[in-house]
C-alpha cells in the first residue's frame, strides 16, 4: 500500500493511455474543449492537473474509468502547433491517490486526492553499480526520443528513483504492469522490478 502524507487537494484530471511519474515529461496535443479550458485555467493560476492511467474507456468522449493512483502534472511549456492544435509539455511532480471524483458539465473530471510519499531526484538513493546498465539503456532511449526528453540534467541518471521512473514510463510495458510500478513507493523495489522485467523479456 502506498504511504500517504496525510494532506490532499482537488485537481482536474486528464485520463490517458500512458503513465507519468515524478520527474517525467509529458508532451500532449490538446483539442477537446474540456481540456483546452483546463489548460487555460492551469496557465492562468499556475495550477496543475492529475494524470491517471485509463482502466476502461477512451481518451476522448465520455469520461473513462481510471486507476486510483496517478501523478500531478504542471505545464512548463506550450505552443500553437502547425496543425492548429495546442501543444503542451507537462512535468510530473507528485503521486496521489484518488479519494473521490465527479464529472463537470463540460465532461471534465475533478477529483479529491491525497498525496503519496515520493523522493525528489536530489534526495533519492544513488543508482547502484549493479544497475548501471539501466542508466546506460535510459540514455540511449532518451537520445532517440530527442527533445524535450534530452533536456534532462545529466546528474539525474545517477539517481535510482529517477532512472526507475523514466524506464517505467518509456519501456513498452503492458499498461497494467506500468500501473503496478507506479503504485510502488520504494525506489529500489521499482528499479529491481524493472531490471527483472528486462532480463525476463516479459513486458506484459
Amino acid at each position: 500500500m502506498s504511504a500517504s502524507t496525510g494532506t490532499g487537494a482537488r485537481l482536474p484530471l486528464f485520463p490517458l493511455h500512458s503513465v507519468l511519474l515524478p520527474g517525467g515529461l509529458l508532451p500532449l496535443r490538446i483539442f477537446e474543449t474540456r481540456y483546452l479550458d483546463m489548460v487555460r485555467d492551469c496557465l492562468r493560476v499556475g495550477g496543475g492537473f492529475g494524470v491517471c492511467l485509463i482502466e476502461s474507456g477512451t481518451e476522448v468522449g465520455r469520461p473513462p474509468r481510471t486507476y486510483a493512483v496517478g501523478t500531478l502534472a504542471r505545464i512548463i511549456d506550450w505552443d500553437q502547433r502547425p496543425d492548429g492544435l495546442l501543444g503542451i509539455v507537462a512535468s510530473g511532480e507528485r503521486r496521489f491517490r484518488l479519494r473521490s471524483q465527479e464529472t463537470g458539465r463540460n465532461g471534465l473530471l475533478h477529483a479529491e486526492v491525497e498525496w503519496l510519499e515520493d523522493s525528489p531526484p536530489d534526495g533519492a538513493p544513488a543508482l547502484p553499480e549493479e544497475y548501471s546498465e539501466l542508466g546506460a539503456l535510459l540514455r540511449r532511449m532518451v537520445k532517440e526520443l530527442g527533445a524535450p526528453f534530452t533536456l534532462f540534467p545529466e546528474e539525474y541518471y545517477g539517481h535510482a528513483d529517477w532512472v526507475g521512473n523514466r524506464l517505467t514510463e518509456l519501456l513498452p510495458l503492458a499498461p497494467e504492469l506500468k500501473q503496478a510500478l507506479v503504485e510502488l513507493d520504494d525506489a529500489m523495489q521499482r528499479l529491481q522490478r524493472v531490471s527483472e522485467i528486462l532480463r525476463s523479456g516479459r513486458f506484459s
